[in-house]
């Protein structure tokens, strides 16, 4: 089946950049959220996100206009009824994640695709709630969502064969390159890059090195784009170590499991970026380590 009307569900950083290369890519479009003080801030940070591509020259004003005509936003969740294909980008949490999927099973159409943006919980257990699990597919974005160009198609034992092309051709629309995933915790990228970071903070315990000089021997060593703690700060140390918890669950590996020190600093608040402290204090001009031995 060919997708043209596409739902999203939940409209923060990862909702809202869904939506936004959804529109921009000639999909009809609507978000919903949870009320309307979330509708407001969901739409706000579209527009925010769309008016700096305009400014950086990397899309023109009216290309702009045409991905806001393609949009709509609401907290009636009914409205997806006639969607093709809804996304959910909602709060990680399974619980959550399969009380939505069965609410759409009583408001969507037969032939709706349902699509999990996880990024570490298992598609199946998903699927398996819902009166659909043949039409249940991971559809894992990368953050920033306009920016990052792979998309992980994750397709379970159930998925149907034309539901995954159909996915996969959608995910290519949207100038993404997509690739297929199997439903295990991590999936692809996941499953290589959090051993990575989580080793980078054993790596600290040891006293190997301090952050910065890790940061700078994987950017100036390895030719990465920054180093493994400027991307926890930027992932959320709070997200890595739900993550970590999530994929330890699954395959019981030490690789996995989260270090003492990245769980006394989500205990601490430090998330990264996002609380203007994690392994960095982002306070000024310029992200300063901060002294891990002081708390």
């Amino acid at each position: 089946m060919e997708i043209r009307r596409v739902g999203v569900v939940g409209c923060g950083l990862m909702g809202a950049g869904i939506a936004e290369v959804a529109a921009r890519a000639g999909f009809d479009v609507i978000v919903r959220e949870v009320d309307s003080d979330a509708v407001r801030r969901g739409r706000s940070r579209v527009e925010r996100s769309l008016g700096r591509a305009v400014d950086r020259e990397k899309l023109s004003s009216e290309a702009r206009d045409d991905a806001l005509g393609r949009l709509s936003f609401t907290d009636d969740l009914s409205t997806l009824a006639d969607r093709d294909l809804v996304i959910e980008a909602i709060v990680e949490d399974l619980g959550a994640k399969v009380a939505l999927f069965e609410a759409l099973d009583g408001v969507c159409g037969d032939h709706t695709i349902f699509a999990t943006n996880t990024s570490s919980l298992t598609v199946t257990e998903m699927a398996a709630r819902t009166a659909r699990p043949g039409r249940v597919v991971g559809l894992h974005f990368f953050n920033p969502v306009p920016v990052m160009r792979l998309v992980e198609v994750v397709r379970t034992l159930a998925t149907d064969a034309d539901v995954l092309e159909s996915v996969v051709s959608f995910g290519a629309a949207l100038d993404k390159e997509p690739i297929v995933a199997p439903d295990r915790s991590g999936f692809v990228v996941n499953l290589l890059l959090v051993p990575f970071m989580l080793d980078a903070i054993r790596q600290v315990e040891r006293g190997v090195a301090s952050v910065v000089d890790i940061d700078r021997a994987m950017v100036g060593g390895c030719g990465h784009p920054m180093g493994p703690f400027a991307l926890c700060d930027l992932v959320g140390n709070d997200t890595t170590l739900r993550i970590a918890e999530i994929m330890f669950d699954e395959y019981r590996e030490a690789r996995y499991a989260p270090p003492p020190l990245l769980k006394r600093m989500v205990a601490l608040g430090r998330f990264g970026r996002k609380t203007g402290q994690g392994f960095y204090d982002y306070s000024g001009d310029t992200p300063v380590a901060i002294d891990l031995g002081s708390g």
